[in-house]
């Protein structure tokens, strides 16, 4: 395994080294690192619907999509993240395997960590990680898993409760009262040996954990690889166009709920068809927090140009495998949203 040391914290550039490394990372990989004030929102989220965009315009807190899918997480520098790349052959199944080296961590710093649900990581019964994950295919035909991660260290709780906005639903479903109420950070948690930690020192605590693991060598990136990564986060994570890409149109079918596996919220804009048909699917968009191994496009891409028919979709549904898309999912329950 290499570990790569990244002490950028711009977060445009670390969103585009983690693409930097999909593409180009030969062996098993893991990066810690840390980000200026941003909010990281999900691959399928949409931004205008998860971003309180007033508060993050006042308080200079940049906005940014990744290509995981979960829901808008809260960064700061008190806030410590890591990724790590395997060839999806290699890939652990579920998110608790890969989350073991930093609980391991954490409990030799005497913080009592746990998985629990389908990608958080807990301490004395509250969140300080959520996870998320995707697969990326190379150019040269493999493909590559990436699951990563935030660590609430000493993250700024006001400003973590100002950019977000809270889905209501969520909340109910989960029994709880907001953002902030259902966060720790892990700080507070730390024995008195080791209060005088700061997120820095965290981040260097955990390099210096994997690094002393069997194999692992450590890395750093050359200049031609920041040139690759500066260019990347210019034109594609700095762009409005990626932005706010999820949403946007006009749509005469919404809808939305709540599952275990995630929020899903359907837009479908239909067009009529020949008479005595049911009308045709011309736009569809597919969003919310939940996660998947592969581009929620191809989902949406088997079901434009396709009839609107309950019996129709289910049929679509059930052969495209939509577990791939959306984790915990099945046609059932995407056809029953569609047209309850």
């Amino acid at each position: 395994m290499i570990l790569w040391i990244n002490r950028c914290t711009e977060p445009y550039e670390n969103m585009a080294t983690e693409e930097y490394l999909l593409m180009t990372a030969a062996e098993p990989t893991v990066m810690l690192w840390r980000n200026e004030p941003a909010v990281i929102i999900g691959k399928n989220q949409n931004a205008r619907e998860n971003v309180n965009f007033d508060f993050t315009r006042a308080a200079n807190i940049k906005v940014v999509r990744r290509l995981t899918g979960g829901g808008a997480v809260f960064h700061d520098l008190g806030n410590v993240n890591y990724t790590f790349i395997v060839p999806e052959r290699d890939a652990p199944e579920s998110f608790s395997e890969f989350s073991e080296p930093i609980i391991k961590a954490l409990k030799e710093l005497s913080i009592n960590a746990e998985a629990s649900g389908r990608n958080d990581l807990l301490a004395d019964g509250k969140k300080f990680s959520g996870t998320a994950r995707c697969g990326y295919d190379r150019k040269d035909g493999s493909r590559v898993v990436m699951h990563h991660g935030t660590l609430l260290f000493s993250a700024d709780m006001s400003r973590l409760a100002g950019a977000l906005v809270t889905d209501p639903e969520k909340v109910r479903s989960k029994g709880i009262k907001s953002t902030a109420a259902r966060v720790v950070n892990l700080c507070t948690l730390l024995p008195e040996e080791h209060k005088s930690m700061n997120a820095e020192a965290f981040m260097k605590y955990l390099e210096d954990f994997f690094a002393g693991a069997d194999g692992v060598k450590v890395k750093s990136f050359s200049p031609e690889a920041r040139a690759q990564i500066k260019a990347l986060a210019k034109e594609k994570y700095a762009s409005e166009d990626w932005l706010l890409r999820a949403g946007s149109g006009d749509f005469n079918v919404k809808k939305k709920k709540r599952f275990d596996f995630g929020t899903v919220e359907i837009r479908i804009l239909c067009s009529a068809s020949e008479v005595g048909m049911p009308p045709i699917i011309s736009k569809i968009s597919i969003e919310g927090d939940f996660i998947g191994d592969r581009d929620i496009t191809g989902l949406e891409n088997k079901l434009v140009g396709k009839y609107f028919e309950k019996n129709n979709i289910f049929s679509l549904l059930s052969d495209a495998d939509v577990v791939k898309y959306v984790r915990g999912a099945d046609p059932a329950a995407l056809t029953e949203l569609m047209f309850d």
